[in-house]
């Protein structure tokens, strides 16, 4: 394995620490939990760290997955704190994401490392074109169904956050919006979701990177970063403080920008995000 020299060792934490301000404020801003911008810069530290290219990309969500978790409790904390928590889709949503928490891990053990930026790309771009192009009338209803189909919402919103190592707001706030909730609501609601997201899916990729420790005995996986299955112990403990701290001021800017604002901001945002995993996919 390549050893860095010290000067870039320093660089690379001082990006991860940063990372975490970016992503912690990002959090707050767009309920999204920071797993959006995490999992690509992640990957570029990894691939820098020759972790092999088949363990690189669920590293790279699983870690992702582990810092949001506190970051995702002090934004949701902070939203309801605001009053604008949608508690009642917040405990429909509740045991169906789990469940889909659960499959998407199992789907991690197995799943060709390609299929994680397949599912970035598609989600991030769909939401973004929802996002800057989508008018208020771009609507599949007044209010969310009632029967199987909100649960079914649910299901899908955990499976693929899970895939992606986000909290699930870009699902939850294109549905949302799509179902006329206000984006402001549609944020501070997907807050929520990355709590019963983040907790179970670091779990489960803790499960789902235990056969790439023991097929790669000799690797970066277990060296650098140190590494609990899919979950980098070293990029977690770098960005989890300064993301903890930013994450209420991406709130407080959240809830002082106007709805179009703060579409735009987001769409954009996951336009340039799914763009550097099309990239990916071209060039490995």
């Amino acid at each position: 394995m390549p050893q860095l020299p010290l000067a870039e060792l320093i660089e690379l934490a001082v990006a991860l620490i940063a990372v975490g301000a970016l992503a912690g404020f990002l959090a707050g801003l767009f309920g999204v939990g920071g797993g959006a911008i995490l999992v690509p810069v992640l990957y570029e530290l990894f691939r820098i760290m020759d972790v092999p290219l088949e363990a690189r990309m669920p590293l790279c969500v699983g870690t992702s997955l582990a810092i949001i978790m506190p970051t995702a409790v002090r934004s949701y904390l902070a939203h309801r704190n605001h009053g604008s928590v949608d508690m009642n889709i917040l405990r429909k949503w509740a045991i169906p994401v789990l469940i889909g928490v659960v499959l998407g891990s199992v789907i991690a053990r197995y799943a060709p490392e390609r299929v994680f930026k397949y599912v970035f790309v598609a989600v991030a771009w769909s939401a973004a074109f929802r996002l800057i192009v989508g008018r208020d009338s771009w609507r599949i209803g007044d209010d969310f169904p009632a029967g199987p189909l909100m649960r079914i919402y649910g299901l899908i919103i955990g499976i693929l956050s899970t895939l992606m190592g986000i909290g699930g707001g870009l699902f939850s706030n294109l549905l949302m919006t799509l179902y006329g909730k206000p984006i402001h609501k549609s944020v501070a609601t997907s807050s929520g979701l990355a709590v019963l997201i983040s907790i179970p899916g670091t779990i489960g990729y803790i499960y789902a990177g235990w056969p790439a420790a023991a097929k790669f005995p000799a690797s970066t996986i277990l060296q650098f970063p140190l590494a609990i299955g899919y979950i980098s112990l070293i990029g977690a403990i770098m960005v989890m403080p300064t993301s903890l701290l930013t994450a209420p001021f991406g709130v407080k800017a959240a809830h002082a920008m106007s709805k179009r604002t703060l579409e735009i901001a987001f769409g954009l945002y996951l336009l340039i995000m799914g763009s550097r995993f099309a990239i990916a996919l071209v060039y490995k």
